[in-house]
Parts: structure tokens; sequence; C-alpha cells
């Protein structure tokens, strides 16, 4: 919410007096106009056409700040000469005043402003900019907002005048509805001005729109928007004389029908869509645009005035559907009450009728086939206690509901209580209590302590599983990413077998925000890749992103399936010990250590096993398994996956099911003292078979007893390794928890380490 004022910055601006215009003696498109500036006259270059005696102008005097007419900047008014006349001032246009573009024409103010009055106090205003949310339609309007406001102050509010003179004509005959679709159109109205003449609006609604973010165009439209603005409810003008036989119907739009809209784009319908028309055809977009060919133009005479009421989903719908979003279709998509409509009618048939000098019929055509009963709840007096935790006083409570326009009877221990029509939000005892505590003010609700006993806590493991398995990466130095949920079919392809999606299909969706994004995901691998490219592209130092989020498929019942992912990516340069980018790729290690870390914390046991899975590099791939399940899967992103991304570099990709890892997570985790004792740590290099992978040697080698810590460190092939072999480096620290190891102690461990490993892979000791 805030607050912006117009005309702040218009110092040494004032009201003037048009005394006298004469031409230019050497220029025929100047004038020479005498102003009484209420301190004196003053003689002034004015090429403006509009300018005449009698006129009350802003004349800006020396030292004044405008906006330059092609510039749009604010420049200070320095006395000047004009085709060899000095000009001591300037008449302003709205342009220059910084109120619109209109600069065609000096600004007229009204007759009753006096000269020498700052033009602040004439045309200034405040404008208060509130960020309304969708469940309040009523605070889209001037009334709306005053209305709360006039109860939260304690004043009286001031509603529109409707009331109007008729002429002696009726409106019988001359217009009919035929509304073919109820449902999506419970309440539709109209009305006929005749004789109208289109002129520039009041000076005091141009104002009130420019303040709203709206265009003046004429007193026509101009009163339409202003009743849409003041009352909420969007009012259509059609040229009376355009429409076919005076006949209005009202019906879903046929498959391929088209219609150009006012603002000269041609659109093409679907059945879904719901249209105003006449017997030759489209007039208007129910609720969203009208029609081209139906505007009031400057030849149009009588007006067809629309008030109606639409279904707001068919609104949202066809608003998003066509890619139109107006101030009408935005209070339609929020919900209005039927009632608005004949309200909204009166209010602009009378300002038409002053304002744009119309003849109003007598009547107006009302179809409205389903009456809808106003809103009652019955509220007891012991729920305002139960959710404020306050007693609020019957009188206070009745009071405060009556000053937003609510009708209260006391019958017993229970409110109760009609909401008013525009009150579309308030369905429910609670929501009564909220009016209440929002007007008394929530500041003097006093705080208190919980009472009463604390329900139990609900076991969400999966839930703590991922929250927990979020504060690992971040702790291990990974950035997490949120993306969105939808994607498109082409892109799953990149990362999904077409033999997969076959089998269970991505779900689509019916009305998606962006047109291609129309699938939820199956993976979160292409949502990471897609995000590391673009920030790999900005820096080449490395990046470890990851995403803990759901991903959803076709299930083989009727539900679809909702599990648990979490999907990291590395890639870059590898970082040094201080955090420098150094010239050294990434490699699977860097992904792996990220893993490992992982479930170390979770308390998980798991093995890494060579596989082949789709998307990734055979023999730089890995399933994770846990007690011979597989819940996740680490390796290198094959080069064709990552050109498809737009990736030039090695990238390393891990995902783990969170779904299936929740079993294999110890529900009391073990804990073990440090050791007061001195490790022991000594480096042994193996020759093995090349395609022999370290996981096995470490895992038999932390089995044995004393043997803390195993970790690869090197890995050679070249001179001195024979051919099919290497060479693996594997630094083992030994530690006891009740006494210090002697070298004879690890001796007899290391004799039983090698015998193992070369009985079971033929590995042999090279150094020690």
């Amino acid at each position: 919410t805030s607050i912006d004022e117009s005309g702040g910055d218009w110092s040494n601006i004032v009201v003037g007096h048009v005394l006298e215009v004469t031409k230019h003696p050497d220029a025929d498109r100047l004038s020479l106009v005498t102003v009484d500036t209420g301190e004196g006259e003053c003689q002034v270059v004015c090429g403006a056409s509009n300018v005449a005696v009698g006129q009350k102008i802003a004349y800006a005097k020396l030292g004044a700040e405008l906006f330059h007419g092609d510039t749009g900047e604010k420049k200070k008014l320095k006395k000047s000469k004009i085709r060899g006349v000095v000009s001591s001032g300037m008449i302003c246009s709205e342009r220059e005043l910084g109120l619109s573009d209109e600069h065609e024409g000096i600004l007229v103010l009204p007759e009753v402003a006096v000269e020498g009055q700052p033009l602040s106090e004439v045309s200034g205003d405040s404008v208060l900019d509130i960020d309304m949310k969708p469940n309040r339609s009523d605070g889209l309007s001037m009334i709306g907002i005053a209305r709360d406001i006039a109860a939260l102050t304690g004043e009286e509010l001031c509603e529109p005048n409707v009331e109007f003179k008729t002429s002696e004509d009726s409106i019988e005959g001359r217009a009919t509805v035929d509304v073919l679709e109820p449902e999506l159109c419970p309440r539709f109205t109209l009305a006929i001005v005749d004789d109208i003449e289109l002129a520039p609006s009041p000076l005091w609604m141009q104002e009130a729109l420019l303040g709203a973010g709206m265009r003046p165009i004429n007193n026509v439209v101009d009163i339409t928007n202003y009743v849409m603005l003041e009352l909420g409810q969007p009012v259509h003008a059609f040229d009376y004389d355009k429409i076919s036989q005076g006949k209005i119907i009202v019906r879903r739009a046929l498959e391929g029908e088209k219609l150009t809209t006012l603002d000269g784009n041609e659109r093409s319908f679907t059945s879904e869509n719901l249209l105003i028309t006449d017997p030759r055809g489209p007039v208007a977009v129910a609720g969203v645009m009208g029609g081209l060919d139906t505007e009031v133009t400057e030849n149009t005479r009588s007006i067809l005035l629309e008030v109606a009421n639409f279904s707001p989903v068919n609104i949202r719908r066809t608003a998003m559907s066509l890619k139109i979003q107006t101030e009408a279709s935005r209070r339609f998509a929020w919900g209005l009450s039927v009632e608005h409509a004949p309200l909204a009618s009166q209010r602009a048939t009378q300002l038409l009728v002053e304002f744009a000098k119309g003849k109003a019929p007598k009547g107006f055509i009302d179809v409205y086939p389903h009456v809808k009963d106003p809103i009652e709840v019955s509220l007891p007096k012991k729920r305002i206690v139960q959710v404020l935790g306050v007693p609020i006083t019957e009188q206070q409570v009745e009071s405060t509901l009556r000053d937003l326009g609510f009708t209260v009877a006391t019958n017993k221990d229970v409110f109760e209580v009609r909401v008013p029509y525009w009150r579309q939000d308030v369905v429910a005892p609670d929501d009564v209590v909220e009016e209440v505590a929002r007007i008394v003010g929530y500041d003097s609700i006093p705080p208190a302590p919980l009472s009463g006993r604390i329900p139990a806590r609900v076991l969400q493991p999966i839930r703590e599983l991922k929250e927990r398995s979020r504060d690992i990466l971040v702790g291990s130095g990974m950035q997490e990413v949120i993306t969105y949920p939808l994607t498109s079919l082409d892109v799953l392809n990149k990362v999904v077998s077409s033999e997969a999606l076959e089998r269970f299909p991505p779900l689509v969706v019916k009305n998606p925000l962006v047109s291609k994004d129309d699938c939820l995901r199956t993976t979160l691998r292409a949502s990471l890749l897609q995000c590391l490219a673009k920030n790999l592209r900005i820096s080449k130092e490395q990046l470890s992103l990851f995403e803990c989020a759901r991903v959803y498929r076709s299930g083989e019942q009727a539900q679809p399936v909702e599990e648990e992912h979490i999907v990291g990516v590395v890639g870059g340069n590898r970082l040094d010990r201080f955090g420098n980018a150094t010239d050294e790729s990434v490699d699977f290690f860097d992904a792996k250590a990220y893993v490992t870390r992982l479930f170390e914390f979770l308390a998980a046991d798991v093995d890494f096993l060579p596989m082949e899975r789709l998307g990734l590099v055979p023999g730089r791939t890995a399933d994770i398994c846990a007690s011979g399940d597989t819940v996740g899967v680490i390796g290198q992103v094959h080069p064709n996956t990552a050109t498809a991304f737009m990736l030039s570099r090695d990238v390393y990709l891990f995902e783990v099911r969170l779904d299936a890892l929740i079993s294999h997570i110890p529900f009391v985790a073990k804990h073990q003292p440090f050791s007061r004792y001195p490790a022991i740590t000594e480096d042994l290099a193996f020759l093995v078979d090349f395609q022999q992978s370290a996981t096995g040697l470490l895992s038999i080698i932390e089995k044995h007893r004393f043997v803390v810590e195993a970790r690869v460190f090197d890995e050679y092939t070249g001179e001195q390794v024979p051919d099919g072999k290497k060479s693996l480096a594997i630094s083992v620290s030994y530690q006891s928890h009740d006494r210090t190891l002697t070298d004879s102690d690890v001796s007899k461990i290391r004799k039983k380490i090698v015998a193992q490993l070369a009985s079971q892979y033929g590995t042999e000791l090279r150094t020690q």
C-alpha cells in the first residue's frame, strides 16, 4: 500500500485567467495571450488552438519545472523570446504537467478556480494504491475501499447518486436479450441512452481515471470506466444503431468463430468462450473486451448500455486463452455479485444523462432467471472468544458489522448475520469473526500463551527426511534451486526414454500458464541441467546445484503417483582449498563426495554398483543401492544429453529417490564417542585389474577391526604397471578406543587386509 501525490511538484504553477488573445505578429500559428495571474498581468506566447478569452488555465511562472514535450524530462522554465516576442511564463497542457500524454491543447480548469490559486489545490490529488487480494473483489472499487475506511473511522459512507430524469419514451420494443447460457451469465441488463453528445469528460473524472492508470478518451467511454472503478462493476457501451434489430444474444462461441476486438486484433474462439452477439454475429467477448464494429464513435447518437454478471471461471479461462487481460476481466475473474448489475446500470445512465446530455427512456431490461438468496450465517457468540482469545461485547460486534453493511439479529447465544451482496467471500462463522477482528484491530487483541493440551505431533517421515537431506547438502556446499514443476514433452524426451514415457505418460495440464509447458515433470534432471547451463554461461567456476521436490507420473491405477526426489548436478572448474577456481574440471568423485556425505549423515549404508543408465556415460555411472534396493543413480551426463541442454563441458549428476530410501534410514541413530588415542595412517598401493572399481576394496578394508577410514587418493597407469592393470593408492587409518596401537598391531591387520584382497580380487601389494 502506498500513497501517490499528484501535483506535489507543481511549484510556481498557479491558476490564470485569460483576458485577451491576439495573433502573433510574425507567426500565424502562435497567439499572444494576456493572463491575469492574481498578482498582475503578463503576456505569454501560446501555440494551442483551444485557448480562448475567459478561460481559467494552468499558468507556469518563470522557474517552474515542467515536463518537456519531446524528451519527457523535467526542465526549469526560463524567460525566452519566441519569434521576437518575450514570453513571461507558459500556459500548460496535460503533458507538461505530467498528467497524461495529451498536448494538442492547453488544460482548461473549472470556472470556479480563483486567479493566483496554486494549481495543486485545484487539480492535485492523492492516490491510494492498495495491493488487494483476490478474495476481496469488492476491494477493486472506490466504494468498497471507502466502506472499510468509513467503518474504521466511524465516518458516514457517501454513496453515489443514481437518480436521473427519464424521457417520455420507453425501452420496450427497442431492445431484447436472449441468454442461452444462464450458468455462464447469471444476470444481464440493458439500458438505452439517446441523443448523446460526445465531448471530453469532466476534469475531475479525467483525473480520477489518470490516477487509476487509465487514459481518458471521451465522456461516454470515460463514464463506463469510471463506474467500473467506482462500483467495481464493468460496464460496456455499444453503439445502439450498430446492433442488429436491437437484439442481444448471449451464447457460447462456434468453433473457429472470429471477432475483431477493440484493440484491433482478430480473435478466434472455441466453444469454451462466451460471446455477446446480435443476429448477425459476435459483437463482444463476454466480460473481456468489446468488438471494434460496435464501438462508440463521434457519429454515435444512441448508446446500448450492457451491465452483466459472468462466471468467474469462464472469464478467467477465456482471458488466459486469448491472452487478453483487462480491468473488466480481472474483476469478473475475482467474482462479482449479481446485485451489482442494476446499480451500476443506473449510475452509468445517470452520468450519461448529466455529462453526455443524453436522454434515458423509461425502464431497463433485466434478465435474471435464477434469483440468488442472500448469504446468511449463524455465528455462536462463544465462537468469537474461541477464535480471538478475548471477549468482544455484543454491542461492539453488532455496531462493527452494521458499519460494514451486514444485517445483524441476536437470537439467544447466536448472532444471525445476513451478508451484504458485495461480500461474496463471507460464507462461514469464522469469516464473520475475521470481519469483527480487523475492524476492532488486531493490535487491540492482547497476546496470550496457548492454553489446553498441545496436540500430539503428527509424524511425517518423508517430509522430515527431505528437510534433513536439504540441510546436509547445503551444509556440504551445494546451492539449492527451486524450479517450476511444469515442463514440455520435448524437454522430457531429452532425459527420459520414449519407452518410459509410453508406459507412464506425463500428466497433462488442461489450462497451463505457458502454452508450451503443459506437462508435469516426471524427473528433476531436465530442470537442473537447464539451470546449470544458464549459470555456466555466466561463470566457469564450479557449480554444485541441487533440488529436492516432487515428480509426477501416471500410475498403473487411476490415481497419479507423486514421488520425492533429490537431483544434484556438478559442473565447471574445480576450486582449490582456498575457494579459487583452477583449470582442472570437476569429475565423478566431486559429485560422489556430496552423495557420500549425504548418506553418511543420514546413517544409511549404501553401495555404488557400476551400471548403464539412459542419458549417462557407461563406465562412469553407478546405481546407489541400499540392502539390495536401488535408491538412486550417479554418473556423468552423456555428451549428447549435455549438448541438448547447451552444455559444452563435462557434467556429473546424482539422483536419489527418497520414497525408496526412507525404509533404509535407521529410526535410532547410533553414536560412539571419539577415541582418546592417536590414529596411525599409512598409504598402501595395490595392483588390480583395470576394470576393478575401488568400492569393493574399500568395503573389505573398512570391515577390519581398528580401521576407521579408508579412501582412494590416487590411480595410476603407465610405466611399471602391466597392461590391463592399474595401481590404486589407498590411505588407511587405524585407531583403537582403549589403547594406543603399536606397529605390531598395525602389521597384523595389514597382513589380513592384503591376504583377503588377494584372495577375493587377485590384488598385489606394490608399495607400503
